[in-house]
């Protein structure tokens, strides 16, 4: 993981919406697309960042894909701020 491309992925305040839809399970990109003013395309343009960075990952399921939190990116997110803080982490 890059925390470059994840910081990048979640400074859109739509990508950080989509992530916030995912907290409550796994949605089709149509699903996800409901929640929000724009195109398909679009939509699938910020799903892809949010792959592309770890922060989702995606699984097929007869003709959809389901989109999901892939949260052991954001556990090393929040690892590696309560190491900034001097906090010690619950990892072994």
């Amino acid at each position: 993981m890059s925390f470059q491309a994840t910081f990048k992925a979640l400074s859109d305040p739509t990508r950080r919406a989509i992530l916030d839809l995912l907290k409550d399970g796994a949605k089709t990109a149509g699903d996800i697309g409901a929640h929000f003013d724009m195109t398909g395309a679009t939509v699938s343009h910020h799903l892809s960042v949010l792959k592309e960075a770890g922060l989702v990952s995606d699984d097929r399921r007869g003709k959809f894909i389901y989109y999901e939190l892939n949260l052991s990116v954001l556990d090393e997110i929040t690892g590696w701020v309560a190491g900034l803080k001097g906090e010690k982490s619950d990892e072994k």
